[in-house]
């Protein structure tokens, strides 16, 4: 077995930051749909703005939502760019086969067609 990545939604922009909220990243429920990401899987963000990495999970935001809740509200600030991935646990013999579903962005948070 080994992990690979499964999902990537690449250069979004924060669009807002919720300290208090309990955690999680809100993510645009179609890129979400897109990248076969599902409310409540873990994903990494990373950002590119400040080299910082956090895991949390991820829940549904409004159209063009990027938001960083809880403790990594402290990781981002409203228009940094960021990378989310999402990984899987992959059999070795399907390991050559597999293929990750990858996002590309606008600066608001659209799909790039």
């Amino acid at each position: 077995m080994r992990i690979m990545l499964k999902s990537k939604i690449h250069r979004a922009r924060v669009t807002s930051t919720n300290l208090f909220y309990e955690g999680s990243i809100s993510i645009d429920e179609e890129l979400m749909k897109k990248a076969n990401i599902i409310e409540g899987e873990k994903v990494e963000v990373l950002n590119l703005n400040n080299g910082s990495r956090t895991e949390t999970y991820a829940i549904k935001g409004k159209e063009g939502e990027i938001c960083l809740n809880g403790p990594a509200a402290r990781t981002g600030m409203v228009g940094d760019e960021v990378i989310i991935l999402a990984y899987a646990i992959v059999p070795e013999e399907k390991v050559n086969l597999f293929k990750p579903k990858i996002v590309y962005v606008d600066e608001y948070n659209r799909i790039k067609t």
